[in-house]
């Protein structure tokens, strides 16, 4: 007596669903990541060793160039017509915090008085920017 014998199925691993899968993870990746788009003025932050604030929430960014020159949010504005716009965000968002990214060689009276007409404006909390850099605590 002859048995026949079943044909076994070879097993394979297409590769065009890994393609896909790859490709789809790669789109949600892009779309759901967020990126700090800067103000495009080249500064250059003190450095610190310690952390201080690392929260994302009700904050706004005020960027000072070497020359002095401000950029709100990414918007060239005026000293004159800071306060102004700091208080309509304050208005409109409520409690802020502003973040402060001053370059290190900005005068120093131009920054404490940027920290004074957000203060005026309103704003709750001024943090001041600075590079972070990792030291290890023996």
């Amino acid at each position: 007596m002859r048995f026949r014998k079943e044909k076994e199925e070879e097993i394979t691993l297409g590769i065009a669903p890994l393609i896909d899968i790859v490709f789809l993870l790669l789109i949600f990746f892009m779309v759901t990541s967020h990126f700090d788009v800067a103000s495009g003025v080249r500064i250059r932050l003190p450095k610190v060793t310690q952390k201080i604030f690392s929260q994302k929430d009700q904050r706004i960014t005020l960027v000072m160039g070497e020359s002095g020159q401000a950029y709100l949010e990414g918007q060239k504005v005026d000293m004159a017509e800071l306060e102004e716009k700091l208080r309509g965000m304050v208005q409109e968002r409520g409690l802020i915090h502003l973040v402060l990214q001053a370059d290190k060689d900005v005068r120093h009276g131009t920054v404490v008085e940027a920290m004074d007409i957000a203060k005026t404006a309103g704003i709750q909390s001024i943090i001041i920017a600075a590079h972070w850099k990792h030291k290890k605590v023996l």
